[in-house]
């Protein structure tokens, strides 16, 4: 029964991120194929740069559609703890490719002030690749604030790693609204603006692509649970009458849920029954606390005799 549950929620979890994902992609390829027209049509090289980083977005969506499909599936022979390091996976890759976007828009930028400071100015856009770039912003935003909503609302941190990525594609296109509003309002001396814009929102999409890759690699590699949730454990254990001193606590993030495997002591006397069901209500208290889905492990030992 609790498994058929379980898998329930993993079910409906799963359907939730693909119903979003699949929304995001959608406009990431409405804006692709927007943003190329746009370029070619307003002879924009900003627009075009800017219309590439739409397409990481759509091949972002991509993999999120994969690994949260992956990380789904129940626990086998092969993956006694289900398969939610995938979740994780997908959301490194999305760090490195942002990471790689936000390289590639910083050293764009910075050969074009170089060329500008050399004398040679990028050629004038036209007002369809403005337009294409305030379709842009306002979409990408929004989609932006849809995604994170549901991430956290579904735990998943590839929503969340998701969601920063249709911002970073915003604020790319602000900095290509703000370089192709300068360049056509202000004259050939102001159009280095499109390049100093791309260089500050590349920095930004640096910071962020390493926010996201950080907490991935951590879990990758096993690190332990943030000392205030391990907090919460402990008291959730201690709660427990006739169980004292918690220890060997080892904790660690699979995917969206918790992993927890703890020793507790308790009277050696007692039947094996009563041991059992102590550790029974601990387990079940530490699901309520963090998920169904927490891997919950109890080892039970006999207190200490004083002498």
């Amino acid at each position: 029964m609790k498994t058929n549950q379980k898998n329930q929620d993993a079910e409906s979890r799963e359907k939730g991120i693909r119903r979003v994902t699949l929304a995001g992609s959608a406009v990431n390829l409405l804006l692709v194929v927007v943003k190329l027209l746009a370029g070619w049509l307003a002879g924009s090289a900003a627009m075009i740069a800017d219309a590439v980083h739409s397409l990481s977005d759509f091949v972002t969506d991509i993999v999120v559609l994969l690994m949260v499909h992956l990380s789904s599936r129940p626990e086998d022979q092969d993956h006694d703890y289900g398969h939610g390091k995938y979740e994780t996976l997908a959301t490194a890759i999305i760090g490195l490719l942002l990471l790689g976007v936000g390289a590639g828009i910083c050293w764009d930028g910075l050969t074009a002030i170089y060329h500008a400071l050399c004398g040679q100015q990028p050629p004038q856009p036209g007002w369809l690749a403005f337009w294409a770039a305030l379709l842009s912003i306002v979409l990408k935003e929004a989609l932006y604030h849809y995604t994170y909503r549901r991430g956290k609302q579904l735990r998943s941190g590839a929503m969340i790693a998701n969601a920063w990525h249709h911002r970073s594609d915003a604020l790319s296109s602000i900095g290509t609204l703000i370089g192709i509003g300068g360049a056509i309002l202000l004259g050939e001396n102001f159009r280095v603006l499109d390049p100093l814009a791309a260089v500050a929102v590349s920095l930004f999409i640096v910071k962020v692509s390493i926010q996201l890759l950080m907490p991935s690699v951590d879990e990758l590699l096993e690190k332990s649970l943030p000392a205030d949730v391990e907090k919460k454990i402990i008291d959730a254990i201690l709660r427990q009458p006739g169980v004292s001193q918690p220890h060997h606590l080892r904790t660690r993030r699979i995917g969206s849920c918790y992993a927890i495997e703890v020793h507790v002591r308790m009277d050696g006397n007692i039947p094996l029954r009563e041991a059992h069901q102590a550790a029974t209500d601990i387990e079940h208290r530490l699901k309520e606390l963090f998920g169904n889905e927490t891997h919950v492990g109890i080892h039970v030992e006999p207190e200490k005799e004083t002498k």
